[in-house]
């Protein structure tokens, strides 16, 4: 069986309705993982989803904050979520394919201004919220397992525009890298992206305050694929869908896609 993959921080899935649709009937991803969707489970516009045939979901929501759904053409079932350090945040869920793959779906806490958790309690929640993704995988390894969203790092250099100015900016910091690298090597996980795009620079996100973000290029890549190395070897295709960074009323971030042959 093969499928292929997106990610999207959403930034609003109501707000942002008509070009979720426009990615459903552009690109037809199998699987569309959402972050940030900032709605209740029950207000997620499902029924433009599901005239498109993405007829199953799994979600967990608030009103106006965080927020994550797995929208499938495949039918899946829920397979729970997780409240890493116990934000009480809409931030994970996991669905489970009919051919045996678990999809966990992440939304890391972005961390606020300041890389100091003496000074901004929300950096310190996110290092304990990738401590709690560390821990858990320890605790239960994934197998078969692909792990999404936008984990609000830039870990490798070539993953920010200017990795010397970036290194005291939330994102690139290398308590944060730390972090995300001890959660990787947990649940030993496996780069689907580098895997496929080795070198060069690559981004998933613009801010929206440069003024032309294309012409700028200052980005960074904060959203991920990552697959158990169990079935690491049966990805490909990877790709950042740029070109929607651009789309009408656009999310600062862009999907990332993948295709598994499993």
């Amino acid at each position: 069986m093969s499928f292929t993959l997106a990610t999207w921080n959403i930034n609003s899935v109501r707000l942002r309705e008509p070009i979720v649709l426009k990615l459903m009937e552009e690109e037809a991803p199998d699987v569309l993982c959402l972050q940030e969707c900032k709605s209740p489970v029950e207000k997620i516009p499902l029924e433009g989803f599901a005239a498109l045939g993405y007829t199953h979901m799994v979600a967990r929501g608030q009103k106006g904050y965080n927020g994550v759904a797995i929208l499938s053409k495949i039918p899946m079932e829920e397979a729970g979520s997780e409240d890493f350090a116990d934000l009480g945040h809409a931030r994970h869920i996991a669905g489970k394919l009919e051919n045996g793959v678990t999809i966990h779906n992440f939304y890391v806490p972005a961390g606020g201004d300041v890389p100091d958790r003496e000074k901004n309690e929300k950096f310190g929640q996110k290092l304990d919220y990738l401590t709690g993704m560390r821990d858990w995988f320890h605790k239960e390894t994934p197998q078969k397992s692909v792990l999404v969203g936008d984990l609000n790092i830039a870990p490798r250099e070539d993953d920010v525009w200017d990795h010397k100015k970036l290194l005291k900016i939330v994102s690139h910091t290398p308590i944060e890298v730390e972090h995300l690298a001890e959660t990787q090597d947990a649940g030993g996980w496996v780069d689907v992206t580098r895997q496929d795009i080795p070198d060069g620079k690559l981004y998933s996100w613009w801010s929206y305050r440069a003024r032309d973000w294309d012409a700028a290029d200052k980005g960074r890549r904060l959203d991920h694929v990552w697959a158990t190395g169990d079935i690491s070897a049966a990805a490909h295709g990877s790709r950042v869908l740029r070109d929607a960074r651009g789309w009408e009323k656009p999310s600062d971030h862009a999907p990332v896609f993948a295709t598994f042959d499993l």
